[in-house]
């Protein structure tokens, strides 16, 4: 639950930043325990936006804050 929510919320976040681009929520099956999000550009290329690997604990810090994935995904298409 915690994963969907947070998911709703980063996913909302980019959809309101930049209407134009898809979003796709586990579009293969994710890690275990792990939250990441990656942009998939045009010429096939994979950007880390976010990864929680690594991180915590607390749990909390493995979940970005919406607006950190919005900066780091207006910062690798600029």
């Amino acid at each position: 639950r915690v994963f969907g929510r947070n998911a709703a919320a980063v996913s909302a976040a980019l959809r309101g930043a930049m209407a134009h681009l898809p979003v796709d929520i586990n579009p293969r099956p994710p890690r275990r325990n792990s939250f990441e999000v990656s942009l998939l550009k045009e010429d096939g290329s994979t950007v880390e936006l976010w990864s929680g690997i690594g991180k915590g604990p607390p749990r909390k810090l493995k979940f970005p804050q919406p607006e950190t994935v919005v900066e780091a995904l207006k910062s690798s298409l600029a």
